[in-house]
């Protein structure tokens, strides 16, 4: 694994459950902040289910894209009151 994306997982791990960050935010506090897109891609390819990336949203506050589908995405981000 690239460093930046251990950092990317590192980062998206620690968002607290009912809370988001967004895809530029998570490139910042990565390291790297203006690899938002990269941010996506990582996150697109990530399956471990201990990773949070539904929690990772677009700055105008729309969801965006979740490799699980964007309905699912929205549905965790309900339950967890985000």
């Amino acid at each position: 694994m690239s460093d930046f994306k251990d950092a990317v997982l590192a980062v998206v791990c620690r968002i607290s459950k009912g809370k988001v960050l967004t895809y530029k935010e998570v490139a910042m506090k990565a390291g790297r902040p203006r690899a938002y897109r990269a941010v996506g891609n990582i996150l697109n390819s990530n399956y471990d289910p201990k990773i949070p990336c539904h929690r990772v949203v677009r700055s105008d506050g729309t969801t965006g894209g979740y490799n699980r589908g964007a309905i699912r995405k929205a549905m965790l981000l309900k339950m967890e009151s985000a």
